[in-house]
């Protein structure tokens, strides 16, 4: 059995990891690049620099196992930050790789700050990848077969996963479908259907291997408040209009008016 489960590391050198995380690579560039503030982290998946691009003074990437780059160990769904002290959160395959990522997703939410921004990648439970990993998972009970995907990975659907952010007050900014091509171990068949790219793209956009998006966390009810240092209109001379009048009258003239009728 240990024979048919594949590593994910070994998988990432195959065409179709490699496949992936050019695509990948390309979006979190393109994402990343132009969301300002002062802390960032990477969750998981160190073969891939997701914040490369990123300009943020601190950036971290952290791991839930031992790997060279990261910076720290830890456990997603209890990172070691205080609430409302990110800027940014990437996580890059990360939540079908934990045991809980719903656990995960609050936790990440608790360290964001307002406006802040979480950006995740997955593999989409709707492509034709993931049909083959079912497959060979099938084929499995019988004692044949070999994976596609690497073993440990829970298909998360992206609808599933958009209704989980609504609920933890987050708002989807940035959606989109990528890796249209077939689950080919043959290198030379991978490349030559490379024009499968751009026809998925168009004529079957949410069935595409992998989803990526971009979240924003909204405070509901939060008020900007404007600086001290500026100053405010004045509102004792402002005229309040008087409801059955004409023109408005300011509450001094409406007072010397019943003053009059009074005498």
């Amino acid at each position: 059995m240990s024979e048919r489960i594949i590593d994910l590391q070994d998988w990432l050198q195959s065409p179709p990891g490699r496949y992936l995380l050019s695509w990948e690579r390309a979006q979190m560039d393109l994402a990343v690049a132009d969301i300002f503030g002062f802390h960032a982290l990477q969750l998981g998946l160190p073969e891939l620099d997701a914040l490369a691009s990123n300009r943020m003074q601190h950036r971290w990437l952290a791991t839930n196992n031992r790997a060279s780059k990261a910076h720290f160990i830890t456990d997603y769904s209890a990172l070691p930050f205080s609430a409302h002290s990110l800027d940014l959160v990437v996580l890059p395959h990360s939540l079908e790789l934990t045991a809980d990522p719903h656990t995960a997703l609050r936790e990440v939410e608790r360290v964001l700050v307002p406006e802040g921004r979480m950006v995740i990648c997955g593999l989409n439970p709707a492509s034709l990848w993931a049909m083959r990993m079912r497959r060979a998972r099938l084929l499995h009970q019988w004692g044949v077969g070999q994976d596609f995907l690497p073993s440990g990975n829970q298909f998360i659907g992206f609808w599933r996963l958009r209704d989980w952010l609504r609920l933890l007050g987050f708002e989807v900014e940035v959606a989109r479908f990528g890796c249209y091509r077939p689950a080919l171990q043959n290198e030379k068949w991978f490349e030559r259907l490379a024009s499968l790219e751009s026809s998925g793209s168009r004529w079957w956009p949410i069935f595409g291997a992998v989803y990526f998006l971009v979240a924003v966390k909204r405070v509901r009810g939060m008020t900007l408040l404007s600086p001290g240092w500026k100053a405010g209109r004045p509102l004792v001379s402002a005229p309040v209009s008087v409801a059955g009048r004409a023109s408005p009258v300011s509450y001094s003239n409406e007072f010397d008016i019943n003053k009059r009728n009074l005498d």
